[in-house]
């Protein structure tokens, strides 16, 4: 009786250590698996931006130009943004995904982790700082307004030659506040995006919009009836330098600041406004 006891319990040992046995390699297979996403997840470098903004940044259906394709569909985002992507990406050797997101939902994206930079044409604001960080800047531009050619506002010299003029510009950009600083402007409702604007501009609906030169340059050369008008000194937008630049946008403490700024500084001058002008010259026909 006793051998035969000893003989089941053998066996049921056995069992058990085979079953222990299949658990664990089951469990290694599957955090093998999960070290597999992880590291996948690890080599890439996810930039947020709305490829809506040339010639920063747009929507084109191929890869000509060195466009990058978007996340989870089969266009393609090309631009200035994309450039300057490109290069970081390269430098912290992991691979640029470009995930297109519309403005607003840009800061929520890159703090709930679902990006790890923005580089979409975005000024380090005070107000955005107190989310985000930002990196050393990649453009500095300056303000304009875009018009219709050939319209009342064509030979406007000063922003205060806007006055009854009605103008809105981006929601959610500085450059809708400084509306203000028109007397008498008719100030319209802020904007969702740039082709809003363009299409509310050649409609008529509204006299002009509020950009910055890049995308000026980039509104006239996409459509003949559109003009950018610039203003002298002391006859334009008061600016702070931090309106006017842009950075790239970082989640606060990120580790990718002073990588992405080493990146950043290897960009001479030369280079940055080539890839701009190649960015202007390239950017699609029409909105």
């Amino acid at each position: 009786m006793k051998k035969r006891l000893s003989m089941l319990l053998a066996a049921l040992l056995s069992v058990v250590i085979m079953f222990s046995a299949c658990a664990k390699n089951s469990n290694d297979a599957g955090n093998a698996s999960k070290a597999d996403s992880i590291t996948d997840e690890d080599n890439t470098f996810k930039v947020g931006l709305e490829a809506g903004y040339p010639p920063f940044n747009w929507t084109q259906l191929d890869d000509s130009n060195g466009a990058v394709k978007i996340q989870n569909g089969s266009e393609y985002a090309g631009g200035y943004d994309v450039e300057i992507a490109k290069i970081i990406a390269e430098s912290l050797g992991k691979e640029l995904v470009i995930v297109k997101t519309e403005w607003n939902g840009l800061i929520p994206a890159l703090t709930s982790g679902k990006i790890d930079a923005i580089i979409a044409g975005m000024s380090p604001t005070d107000e955005r700082k107190e989310s985000i960080d930002f990196t050393d800047n990649y453009y500095t531009s300056e303000l304009v307004m875009v018009v219709k050619k050939g319209g009342k506002y064509d030979n406007a010299t000063s922003i205060q030659d806007f006055n009854g003029a009605k103008i809105t510009a981006q929601l959610n950009t500085f450059h809708y506040t400084v509306i203000d600083q028109i007397e008498g402007v008719n100030k319209q409702t802020a904007m969702e995006d740039f082709p809003s604007m363009r299409v509310a501009l050649e409609s008529g609906i509204i006299d002009g919009y509020i950009s910055e030169r890049p995308e000026g340059i980039s509104a006239q050369a996409a459509n003949s009836n559109f003009k950018m008008i610039e203003f002298a000194e002391g006859k334009g937008f008061e600016t702070s330098p931090d309106d006017t630049a842009i950075a790239v946008g970082v989640r606060k403490g990120s580790e990718l600041t002073q990588k992405i700024n080493e990146a950043l500084a290897k960009i001479s001058e030369e280079q940055r406004k080539e890839l701009m002008d190649n960015a202007i010259m390239n950017q699609p026909a029409a909105e």
